[in-house]
């Protein structure tokens, strides 16, 4: 299973990123989980077989999944969380 954890910063919260980055991860069959952080950042948790999956996912959302938004920074870290059984919108 390959895993990361991506933390997206700039205009990713109030313009839908998490429903589009959910929509993105079901497409591709990813899963994990989206939250919104308190400071504004958006975090992810992603995970699959796929590793090609998974890097179509991550270059999406550095685009911004959704239209509205704008990612300046995405920090990707491969992370070591326990397995997700689909892909949950958090908070």
């Amino acid at each position: 299973m390959n895993k990361v954890k991506l933390n997206a910063t700039g205009f990713v919260q109030g313009v839908g990123f998490r429903y589009m980055t959910f929509q993105l991860a079901n497409r591709l069959s990813i899963k994990g989980t989206v939250k919104n952080e308190s400071d504004g950042s958006v975090t992810i948790f992603a995970q699959s077989d796929d590793k090609l999956s998974l890097q179509k996912f991550i270059s999406e959302v550095r685009k911004s999944p959704s239209p509205y938004g704008r990612v300046d920074y995405l920090d990707v870290k491969i992370d070591n969380s326990p397995d997700f059984d689909d892909f949950q919108m958090l908070n």
